[in-house]
């Protein structure tokens, strides 16, 4: 099992990461990820996810989550062949939490290096608890 500290890593990066290591069949764990981090300016960022969640009905879809850890997950799905059964198992191996839950606590966790903020010296961008916030989510 890998267990990823999501803390200041670029959503993508660490997305596209996290989709090989499941495709490979490891199990990943991902915590905090309301500490992710979206680069791009507020606004922008703000409206694109905001015209994604508005999209569509209530009753054909499709259905954007508005939670932080529910938005990286469908963020991983989409690097992943999620229709077909390898993909499919790949979700099933992937849990991503708010937070650290109790069994993590003392558990070592990775930080991906090449997912981090601090590679890239100065731009703008915004948490994804800050933009669930924002959509209305309640966490």
């Amino acid at each position: 099992m890998v267990l990823i500290n999501a803390q200041g890593l670029i959503v993508g990066r660490l997305a596209s990461i996290v989709a090989k290591k499941l495709l490979e069949g490891d199990e990943v764990t991902i915590i905090n990820a309301e500490k992710a981090v979206l680069s791009g300016s507020k606004k922008s960022t703000f409206e694109e996810y905001k015209q994604a969640y508005e999209r569509g009905t209530k009753e054909k879809g499709p259905y954007f989550p508005k939670r932080p850890d529910a938005i990286l997950k469908r963020t991983v799905r989409g690097m992943l062949p999620y229709k077909r059964q390898r993909g499919r198992d790949a979700m099933a191996r992937l849990k991503i939490f708010i937070g650290t839950p109790i069994e993590f606590n003392g558990q070592p966790s990775i930080t991906l290096e090449k997912a981090s903020v601090d590679r890239l010296s100065s731009f703008r961008y915004m948490e994804l608890g800050e933009l669930s916030k924002q959509l209305g989510a309640k966490f």
